[in-house]
Order: C-alpha cells, then sequence, then structure tokens
C-alpha cells in the first residue's frame, strides 16, 4: 500500500477533473474517441513525439486507413511511407503486425479488456491503460512523463522515475489515487495538465493547485521529477554513395535490426570516424573494383547530422554518374523520379528531395 495523504489527493482529482470541464482548451482529433482502433493508433503514434509532430500523421493515417482491416490489408511500403519522418520506425513495424494479428486472428475485434490489450506487440503498459481507460473506461491509470512529472510535484516525491523503486512507488500512487468511475475522463486531463500547465517549466502562476502543491511549496518545482540514470549516445559516420546510371538511381531497403529498418538508403559505407570523399572513394573503389574511368563525380560534400534518441548520425554525400551499371548486391536501381515511392528515413528523404528538385 503506498503511502499518500488522501485529502490532498481527493482535492487534487477534484479540482482536475473540474478545470477539465470548465478550463481545458487542449483539443486533439482522438480525445473523447471511445474507438479503440483510433485511440491505438493516436498513442502508438505519440510514443516518444510531441503531440503537435504527430497530429498531421494521425489525421493522414484514419484517412487513408479508416478502420483496421484498411490497414492491415495495405501494402506495407505505403505504410511505411505514410510514416515517413515520423521516426522511431520500430512502432511502425509492430503498427502493421498488430493490426494484421487483430485482422485476422481476431475477427477485426480490438479487445476490451486490459490483459489482451497488454499482449499486443507494441504495447506497453502506459498505452494498455490508456486505451482500456479511454475506449471502455476501465479504471487502469495511466504512467507517462507528463504524469510523472505532475505527481512527483504534487507530492513531492523525490525517487527516481527510472528507478525499480521509483517506478513501483508511482504505479501505486498514480492507481490509488485514480477515480474509478472517471477513469478515462481523469487520464486525460492529468496528461493534459502535465502538457499544458505543469511542464518542464511550470506555469505556477496559472495552477489552481498550487497553494496544494508540495513542490511548489517547498520552492522545489525543478527539482522533481529525478532521473538517475544517464543515456550514452552512440556516434556514427554514414557515407553515402548516390550511385546513378543514366536515369536510374541504386537504392536498397534496411533489413536487418539496426534502426529505420525496411526503410530506404543508398549505397552505404558506415565508417569508424570522419572521412575526406577521396578516402571514401578509395575504399569503395577496393571493396568493388571499380576503376577512376567508370565514373565521375557530380556532387560531393554535403554533410548533415541527425539525432536520434540514443545516436547520433553524421551523414556525407557523394553523388557519382556511372558508366556502367555496377552489380552490387542488396540493391536495386529505380528510375530517379520513381524514389519519391519509397519511405526514406528523414534525412534521407531530405536529400531525395533535393534530387528531385
Amino acid at each position: 500500500m503506498v503511502d499518500f495523504e488522501p485529502n490532498t489527493a481527493k482535492k487534487f482529482v477534484d479540482k482536475l477533473i473540474h478545470w477539465n470541464r470548465t478550463a481545458n482548451d487542449r483539443h486533439m482529433p482522438w480525445k473523447g474517441e471511445k474507438d479503440p482502433y483510433k485511440i491505438w493508433l493516436s498513442e502508438i503514434m505519440l510514443q516518444q513525439t510531441r503531440v503537435e509532430q504527430g497530429l498531421g500523421y494521425y489525421n493522414r493515417f484514419v484517412a487513408t486507413f479508416p478502420t483496421i482491416h484498411h490497414l492491415a490489408n495495405a501494402p506495407e511500403q505505403q505504410v511505411f511511407k505514410l510514416w515517413e519522418g515520423l521516426g522511431y520506425y520500430s512502432r511502425c513495424r509492430n503498427l502493421i503486425h498488430t493490426a494484421k494479428y487483430i485482422a485476422h486472428e481476431l475477427g477485426g475485434v480490438f479487445p476490451s479488456d486490459y490483459a489482451g490489450i497488454l499482449a499486443l506487440k507494441g504495447v506497453g503498459g502506459y498505452t494498455a491503460a490508456a486505451i482500456a481507460s479511454f475506449a471502455y473506461n476501465q479504471p487502469y491509470a495511466v504512467l507517462d512523463g507528463n504524469v510523472f512529472r505532475v505527481l512527483a510535484r504534487i507530492f513531492y516525491i523525490d525517487l527516481p522515475i527510472d528507478s525499480s523503486e521509483g517506478k513501483k512507488h508511482f504505479a501505486a500512487l498514480a492507481q490509488a489515487i485514480l477515480p474509478k468511475d472517471k477513469a478515462g475522463e481523469y487520464n486525460q486531463a492529468i496528461m493534459d495538465f502535465g502538457a499544458v500547465i505543469c511542464k518542464p517549466s511550470p506555469e505556477c502562476a496559472t495552477c489552481f493547485f498550487a497553494r496544494h502543491c508540495k513542490a511548489y511549496l517547498l520552492n522545489k518545482q525543478l527539482a522533481v521529477p529525478v532521473k538517475s540514470k544517464r543515456t550514452l549516445v552512440r556516434e556514427r559516420w554514414f557515407q553515402y554513395l548516390v550511385l546513378q546510371h543514366e536515369g536510374d538511381i541504386a537504392i536498397r531497403q534496411r533489413l536487418s535490426k539496426d534502426i529505420w529498418q525496411n526503410l530506404y538508403e543508398f549505397f552505404l559505407l558506415e565508417t569508424a570516424e570522419a572521412e575526406a570523399p577521396k578516402e571514401v572513394l578509395a575504399q569503395w573503389r577496393k571493396a568493388y573494383g571499380v576503376r577512376s574511368a567508370e565514373y565521375k563525380v557530380v556532387e560531393q560534400g554535403i554533410e548533415k547530422v541527425q539525432r536520434l534518441s540514443h545516436q547520433l548520425i553524421h551523414f556525407s554525400f557523394i553523388h557519382l554518374q556511372l558508366s556502367i551499371r555496377l552489380p552490387i548486391e542488396g540493391m536495386q536501381w529505380v528510375p530517379m523520379q520513381d524514389l519519391a515511392q519509397y519511405p526514406f528515413p528523414k534525412t534521407l528523404q531530405q536529400h531525395v528531395q533535393v534530387l528531385l528538385g
């Protein structure tokens, strides 16, 4: 049994529900939605993604795939193309897998209980609680970054939220104060409250609960929530050769269990550190037996950087015009004008747009 102040908790819940009904003007198309398919779509898309970024993707997905059967029966390349630029592509792979499972194994009927929802691929405790409470008003508390922050401040809890003890404590607290008869409304309200008022830099002056908030009264709003672990960032160097023969470009699909699985890319040489274009070309010539007379450099020295959650990717691009069509294993030659039909990672898609003018 988690230790908390029942009076403070009840007061917070009551005031939060009142705020949600009278002053919360955060509008999103999935709020109030009862279709578990659409709720699931929105929750998967918003994992590690800001609402502002995911909103357009959600609207396009719902318009293109209005039911889970539409999504399950769509060509995978079409789904990935629609997801292009949203990042964290394992979410898209899980989305496709789960859509097919529900459509073909469950007769198109979305699970209606927490355990069944949690068993779906790509669905964790938070997402299962969100779907169960929003679609079916089942009494499961959500616990995302916003909720961690709100609870840590209201009750001033300095346990690290990324520790086993901290996770258990916050989960028990969230469940203990959840109003069972208003689970869906409360869950949406506390997430909205964390997004618009109890933000990382909180709007305490406009907060309806400031004079009861322990962190505010202690002037320690920015001290919580606490994290104990530091994320290590892996640095990588991707040297891309844009190989062109007449009007065709060589591309390949990334099939290994790495970033951007199932997306497309140009010919890649990954190096341990930054390399000058002439060194990259020397490695390529040696590896594939290419003679200098068989290509000319169209453009080189284009460099970009993209930060992922745990990786920092350095890109360089060298555009080559080949006099012969090299047979490179795993690569396919496609007309340049058709590149727009293939899903590429964000930075490569930007380069595709440059190529297409």
